[in-house]
């Protein structure tokens, strides 16, 4: 018998196979070039920037919130100025007026040791004032006054008083008489020697000293159903001239020629009279 020949499991590659084999290696370059290619890869597509894009909106509500803010308090001013000028046009205000039509000085002494160490002031004076309300469409309401006394050269405190509050009604006038206006303290040596000065002065001339008088309060302004808040009032009166009483007999100030000047502030506008 004749032996079976089996085919082997590897095939047999001939000689010009395996030259063939031997003689094209894979090609490495074509390989590194597709690895590399910029043209092989995806396209790059950006992404849209959503924070920047939030970022951006907040800004612009930002924004439009101040606008209108500043908007809204530019109308406001706005219409509290035409609101103003035109209570003003319609009420015409005008200012309220003080006059004192006498005044007595009872006493005025001024005592000091030989080396002014120690100096003592005593007064005694009584005014007659009158308030009048010259608004036709205007009332006020005015709180206690706070009533002083000083001289007029050299502003040395003489005394003080008060005044009880009251009411003023449209075009109407009131009187506040026998106003006590008094003080009994020491004095420092500035105070002292500026008061002496100002009494030899006055003296040595026509016998005379000359006062001024000062009036505070706060007040409230009613126009119709309108009010106002409180609001400061400076009176001052200058310009008047005493003399130093002699004896227990009073002395009478000349006030004809005192001028009284009022000081008033409100929120809105400011008048000074």
């Amino acid at each position: 018998m004749s032996d079976k020949v089996f085919p082997s499991s590897k095939p047999v590659t001939n000689g010009t196979t395996a030259a063939a084999a031997a003689s094209n290696p894979p090609n490495a370059t074509a390989n590194k070039s597709h690895l590399y290619n910029p043209t092989s890869r995806p396209p790059y597509r950006p992404q849209p920037h959503t924070r920047r894009h939030r970022s951006r909106s907040g800004r612009n509500i930002c924004c439009c919130f101040c606008f209108w803010t500043i908007l809204t308090v530019l109308l406001l001013l706005l219409l509290a100025v035409i609101t103003g000028a035109a209570l003003y046009i319609l009420y015409k205000p005008h200012r309220p007026t003080f006059t004192i039509t006498s005044l007595r000085i009872h006493r005025l002494n001024l005592t000091a040791s030989a080396d002014s160490s120690i100096s003592h002031l005593s007064t005694l004076f009584n005014l007659t004032i009158i308030s009048m309300n010259p608004n036709s469409h205007l009332s006020l309401d005015y709180e206690p006054f706070t009533v002083s006394a000083i001289s007029d050269g050299n502003g040395v405190f003489l005394g003080n008083g008060s005044l009880p509050a009251f009411s003023l009604s449209k075009k109407n006038q009131t009187s506040f008489r026998n106003v006590v206006v008094s003080a009994s303290n020491d004095l420092d040596v500035d105070a002292l020697n500026s008061l002496r000065s100002d009494l030899k002065k006055k003296k040595s001339a026509d016998g005379s000293v000359m006062l001024k008088i000062e009036m505070d309060t706060k007040a409230k302004m009613k126009m119709g159903g309108l009010k106002t808040k409180k609001v400061g009032i400076r009176v001052t009166c200058d310009g008047i001239e005493g003399s130093i009483p002699k004896g227990k007999t009073p002395s009478v100030a000349v006030t004809t020629k005192s001028k009284c000047q009022a000081d008033l502030r409100i929120k809105i506008w400011r008048w000074t009279f």
